[in-house]
């Protein structure tokens, strides 16, 4: 596999009552820090109710965002395809492409909230088929094609994008949870997947099987899926120690999981946590655990981990959320950027190399210092000056500085 990209995925996750304007600001700082520290991608969702995840809009945002930022990618992550006329998707987002300057990966999913659904009066089970169904216009828009089509949700006559992508091809994703429809339209269309139920045990286990459907999906289709255009995403907080990260993380994560995830959403199966502590036991640290709190090395483990059990991948996602306050949050993908990306694509390798040669092959050098002190002795007024001389103090990085401390003992 190539090198292994890292991004955020924000859906976002922000606790109800906070002010939505500067909770949308630190986002868009959010955005910016990553750029600054060199991730690769960036991701925002949509959606309208639970009051948690408050973007309606992502291309909205990443607009914004886009101007904040230099090379970051930024995806919608996702965009409801059955909420939207495919005409209108098609048209933003060539707009977003352009406006920055060709950095869109177009990301779409059914849609994830029934309560989104709900208000909008549209049928839970009709919501796969309609975003498979509006991939295949949105590509055909996309390729300059003009469209005539009809359904029970939309109408296009003649209808053509009078402004093509800045991108000679805007990549594709879908997103998948554990259920194999979202690797069976990727294979399908032979586009690429974010895989949104790996931050769960069951759906970690579940990835070399879910690959496993895009694969044969693509078969059957004759398109190609490649494992580089798919994106896994993970929970983490990291800090210097466990028990840093640990104390960081517990109450925010215990107030989302206890709040959100189960008292919002109440997603079948799930307890609030009775303590922050066992928040974090359960969390990070049982068995099959599926999230990081720890320290670097802890995330490192863990990604090498899913990289063996689903056969490689593309991209990981960390997951955004406010576990932690914001100073500590930024602190944790600071943290990634700086030890876990290069250990992970090698990039020390080398360096460590040059090191334990430099260490071993001392003896080999030591001629070079030997010819500078030859020097140095030749020339009367730094022979002098060697009698005030202190080696152990004299400011060189060189491996070929001459050991004064020696010369002065043997004279």
């Amino acid at each position: 596999m190539s090198r292994i990209r890292f991004g955020a995925f924000l859906a976002p996750h922000h606790p109800v009552g906070e002010n939505p304007m500067l909770q949308f600001r630190r986002d868009l700082d959010f955005a910016q820090h990553l750029d600054q520290l060199g991730y690769d991608e960036f991701w925002c969702g949509e959606h309208h109710s639970t009051g948690w995840e408050m973007i309606a809009s992502p291309e909205m945002f990443l607009a914004a965002a886009g101007e904040r930022t230099k090379r970051i990618r930024l995806g919608t992550g996702v965009v409801s395809l059955p909420y939207h006329h495919p005409f209108n998707v098609a048209q933003r987002i060539v707009q977003l492409d352009h406006m920055t300057g060709g950095r869109v990966i177009f990301g779409s999913g059914p849609g994830a909230l029934a309560s989104d659904a709900h208000m909008l009066g549209i049928d839970p089970m009709t919501q796969r088929d309609r975003q498979d169904e509006a991939i295949g216009i949105i590509r055909r828009l996309f390729n300059g094609e003009r469209v005539t089509a009809k359904s029970e949700w939309y109408t296009l006559q003649d209808a053509a994008l009078q402004i093509l992508p800045y991108q000679e091809e805007i990549p594709f994703a879908v997103a998948s949870q554990i259920s194999p429809s979202g690797m069976t339209l990727a294979g399908k269309h032979g586009i690429g997947v974010i895989s949104i139920g790996s931050m769960s045990a069951e759906g970690l286990n579940a990835l070399p099987t879910q690959w496993s459907f895009a694969e044969a999906a693509a078969a059957k289709h004759g398109t190609i899926v490649d494992r580089r255009n798919w994106r896994v995403v993970l929970s983490w907080h990291v800090a210097e120690t466990r028990e840093k990260a640990r104390i960081e993380a517990r109450d925010g994560l215990m107030h989302w999981h206890n709040e959100y995830i189960t008292g919002t959403l109440q997603r079948p199966g799930s307890k609030p946590f009775k303590s922050p502590d066992q928040a974090v036991d359960l969390t990070a640290f049982s068995d099959g655990a599926a999230s990081v709190i720890g320290t670097p090395d802890d995330l490192i483990a863990m990604i090498k981990n899913v990289i063996d059990v689903s056969g490689g991948f593309g991209t990981v996602i960390g997951f955004a959320h406010d576990w932690a306050n914001p100073e500590n949050t930024f602190r944790s993908w600071d943290m990634v950027a700086r030890y876990v990306v290069p250990e992970i694509n090698g990039y020390l390798a080398s360096m460590r190399r040059s090191q334990q040669h430099v260490i071993e092959n001392r003896a080999v050098f030591d001629r070079a210092g030997e010819a500078i002190m030859a020097k140095i002795m030749e020339n009367e007024t730094a022979a002098a000056a060697l009698a005030i001389t202190r080696g152990s103090r004299f400011s060189v990085s060189a491996s070929n500085s001459p050991d004064f401390e020696k010369k002065l003992a043997s004279d």
